[in-house]
């Protein structure tokens, strides 16, 4: 089964990507975004989904600094 884990910074935690990108955006003519947090996406094929949380916690994410979403394709 393929699967996407969404990583995303945990909130309250510094995210210079996303502030960079906040920052960016008007000075390109962009206006009304706030709150840019920029995160990964990582795609696998899985037999078993049920080590996915596990996979997640002790190598594909930060557990401290970040949160993740697992996403059925």
């Amino acid at each position: 089964m393929r699967v996407r884990v969404l990583i995303r910074p945990k909130a309250g935690i510094l995210d210079p990507q996303g502030q960079a990108v906040e920052r960016a955006l008007p000075a390109l003519g962009f206006s009304g975004v706030e709150n840019v947090h920029v995160g990964r996406l990582v795609e696998l094929d899985v037999d078993d989904t049920a080590q996915l949380p596990s996979m997640c916690e002790r190598l594909l994410t930060n557990p401290l600094i970040e949160d993740y979403e697992i996403v059925n394709v």
